[in-house]
């Protein structure tokens, strides 16, 4: 299960960053030993089991960052649901935007600051809109498709799962805590010298805890808590909110 960049696409009219985390390589899978959790399941087998948990979860807390190729940052921080509720915040270098998903409707607050990194393709746009669009929670287009991912818990975590070979040759490690919760421990010595480590809660639901990888072209951390707890997103006031698609059909007049 591989920590990175799925998206990070800005422009008028979309605006998504999407982090995942994940577990692969190549190698073989270690087996429970007697007397520690799990006992008997391979720890392949306990990967499965961690993401089907995750799954099956009706909601959950993620946080983390991960570092791109071109030195820049991504970082996530949202409360999301099985109903696509979510809030929080996301953030690409030094811009940060507070984040809420309700009533198929994707709603984003930054700054001057963050609107004119996101619109920096565009400069003309970035130039004309970004005061406008300043401490605003804008109202993206509804059903647009980047909403996958940031706001979207079960296509979160298909992105996650997409290739099951990349979750195979797991090894078991220590247990360990994560947030005051124990944790089992899964790594794997990927490509290019990356490791990987998966953290499985060994307590009830056997829920993915944290996810890192170190040493890759993408190192990251994200962890995962708040399991089953409410997501309360609420429909930001009107007087405070921008449409972005009619404000660019403006901008264009």
């Amino acid at each position: 299960m591989r920590t990175s960049k799925v998206a990070t696409a800005v422009a008028t009219a979309s605006v998504s960053v999407a982090l995942l985390a994940g577990c692969g390589g190549d190698s073989g899978s270690g087996s429970g030993d007697d007397g520690k959790p799990f006992e008997g399941q391979s720890a392949d087998d306990i990967a499965a089991k961690a993401v089907e948990a995750t799954r099956q979860a009706q909601s959950m807390h993620v946080k983390g960052d991960t570092r791109l190729e071109d030195g820049g940052t991504v970082t996530i921080d949202v409360s999301v649901d099985q109903e696509k509720n979510c809030q929080g915040t996301i953030g690409t270098g030094e811009a940060e935007a507070d984040v809420r998903h309700t009533d198929a409707t994707l709603y984003l607050r930054g700054d001057e600051q963050y609107w004119r990194s996101a619109l920096k393709q565009q400069p003309g746009a970035a130039q004309e809109m970004a005061p406008k669009l300043r401490d605003k929670w804008v109202r993206m287009p509804a059903n647009d498709a980047t909403t996958t991912g940031v706001c979207d818990k079960q296509g979160f975590i298909a992105a996650m799962d997409e290739d099951k070979s990349e979750r195979q040759g797991m090894k078991r490690g220590s247990t360990t805590e994560v947030n005051g919760e124990d944790a089992l421990q899964l790594t794997k010595e990927a490509a290019g010298g990356e490791t990987l480590t998966l953290y499985v809660a060994t307590e009830g639901e056997p829920y993915i805890l944290k996810s890192t990888s170190e040493g890759g072209k993408n190192p990251g951390s994200v962890t995962f808590s708040e399991y089953g707890e409410p997501v309360k997103a609420e429909q930001p006031p009107s007087d405070q909110t921008v449409d972005l698609k009619e404000l660019a059909g403006e901008q264009r007049a």
